[in-house]
């Protein structure tokens, strides 16, 4: 690798949501900074299996079908 074109891979200290940390390397930050995440794999919806619902707010989605109807979507 050349010498100044890179990111410092350093490690850094993980805090989940529920407040478990785990250590790993990194570029962000620097040596021994906390990254704390707001949405992480124990709670995001994607992982969870949570259900994810199309909120129709103001009938936009309606108002779209409803003013290409005709063009066979």
């Amino acid at each position: 690798m050349k010498d100044g074109i890179h990111p410092k891979y350093h490690f850094i200290t993980v805090k989940m949501t529920d407040g478990t940390t785990y250590r790993t390397r990194s570029t962000w930050g620097k040596e021994g900074d906390t990254l704390a995440l707001d949405i992480d794999p124990t709670v995001h919806p994607a992982w969870t299996g949570g259900s994810a619902k199309l909120l129709d707010t103001g009938g936009r989605v309606s108002k779209f079908k409803n003013k290409y109807a005709g063009l066979g979507f």
